[in-house]
């Protein structure tokens, strides 16, 4: 099987199709003048771009990982914005744990596995 490196860069590639499956690497918002909620937003936006990229979309999600910097004072509005994104229904496995993140304007981070879709 090949696999399908999507957005490649020296680093990493920010999406990867392999046996029916696609891997969302950890996205971060790239406006971080923003609280919480519009990063989780923007996340979630970059998330649908690649998914669809890959052949799949948010409705496919199998499992998603989201990183807070502090989890107690954002948990309510990451998941605000996360339950006004995903549809009833289609909702994933999910972890939310608080971690250090690579910035500190960086307030929140997701990565995603989801199914591809056949036509």
């Amino acid at each position: 099987m090949s696999i399908q490196r999507i957005q490649p860069n020296s680093r990493l590639s920010r999406a990867l199709v392999y046996d029916g499956r696609v891997y969302v690497t950890g996205q971060v918002a790239r406006n971080r003048v923003q609280d919480v909620f519009a990063q989780t937003t923007e996340v979630l936006g970059l998330i649908d771009e690649l998914l669809e990229e890959s052949g799949s979309d948010k409705n496919h999600i199998l499992f998603a990982q989201i990183w807070l910097r502090n989890i107690e004072a954002d948990f309510a509005q990451m998941n605000a914005a996360w339950e006004a994104w995903i549809e009833d229904g289609h909702v994933p496995a999910r972890a939310t744990v608080e971690a250090k993140l690579a910035a500190p304007d960086i307030l929140v981070e997701i990565a995603v596995t989801a199914a591809t879709v056949k036509e």
